[in-house]
This record gives structure tokens, sequence and C-alpha cells, in this order.
């Protein structure tokens, strides 16, 4: 279950003094957000999509994929740990040593029992307001996808896919990938 703690405004140099404790920690709005780690679907799900994605980049060099943990700096008050991160390769100075440094082309997050208001409500406002084209909600308990697209600096309706109507993924950010959710749901 997500919790939150605290109810100082913490910066990323805060949030960095957080000992490593094997949770996902991260900061929204200054406010110390964290998780328990995920459970065995959220892995393997997790685990298909990187595997697909991979494979899919190494036909096409169109970026980069990063996992989770791994810092998301998109500002001092606003550090994520999105499950998985496209940053395509126009933004490749984002990437750093130790993070990524602005706005990453597509986040996802995988649904898990206790952070579903957090992943459908805070982030999604979040990303939204700081630009991210793209962000997909994957949720394990309905076999469903979710996906936003920054249109004029909003997020519009979420197109919604599902393992019942044996829909395929697409994305207009990485052309020519078609992934049925059959591969993500076994």
């Amino acid at each position: 279950m997500a919790t939150q703690t605290g109810h100082l405004r913490l910066t990323y140099e805060d949030y960095r003094l957080i000992p490593d404790d094997g949770k996902r920690h991260e900061l929204i709005d200054g406010e110390h957000v964290m998780s328990p780690s995920p459970k065995t679907k959220h892995q393997r799900i997790a685990r298909a999509l990187l595997t697909a994605l991979t494979n899919f980049l190494r036909e096409y060099p169109l970026g980069e994929i990063f996992i989770a943990p791994y810092d998301v700096v998109l500002s001092d008050f606003d550090v994520v740990q999105p499950d998985l991160i496209f940053v395509a390769t126009a933004q490749a100075a984002i990437v750093t040593e130790a993070n990524i440094r602005g706005i990453p082309t597509l986040v996802v997050e995988i649904l898990s029992e206790g952070n579903r208001k957090l992943d459908e409500t805070i982030k999604r406002q979040r990303y939204e307001h700081y630009g991210i084209p793209e962000y997909w909600i994957i949720d394990p308990a309905l076999d469903q996808i979710k996906i936003y697209r920054l249109t004029d600096s909003h997020y519009g309706q979420a197109s919604v896919l599902s393992l019942e109507a044996q829909e395929i993924l697409t994305t207009p950010l990485l052309p020519a990938l078609s992934l049925p959710l059959a591969a993500l749901f076994k």
C-alpha cells in the first residue's frame, strides 16, 4: 500500500538522503510517497513489456528503455520511479549517469493493490502537468491498459485496451510496434 509520510515539502536533496530499504520512494509535489515492492503478476507484466520493448528497440533504434527503480527528476519537488520509462533518441540528453532529468517520452505504471489512486489520479495529473507525451497505466486485475496521450497540453480521455477484446498495443511514439495484450497478460 502506498503511504505518505510527513507534511514538509521535501526537495530532491532531501529525497537523496532516504535510505535504500527495498521500497519505492518518490516525491510528489514535495510529499514523500513510499510503496512496497510489487507482487509477482506485476513483475511478470513488467518483464514481458520490457522484453517486448527491448526487442523492438533493437530493430528500431528510436530511443532507450529504463526500468524501476530509476529516478525521473521532473523538478526539485517531483521525483518519480515509473515501472518503465522510454526516452526517445531526440531527448537522450536528459539521461544522466544517476537518473533522468527532464521529461521522458513515455512512462508506464503497473497498478498494484495499494497504488491505484496514486497512479490513476495523482501521478497522472503530475505527468500531465509536466507534459509527458504518453502515459500507460497497466491494470493486472482487469487485464487492461489505459493510454493517455497529451493533446494541447492535456491528457484526453484514456484509450482502454483489454485482453478480453484481444486488442493490440500500438503507439505513434513507436511506429511499427504491435504488441498483442496476450503477450503481456499471460
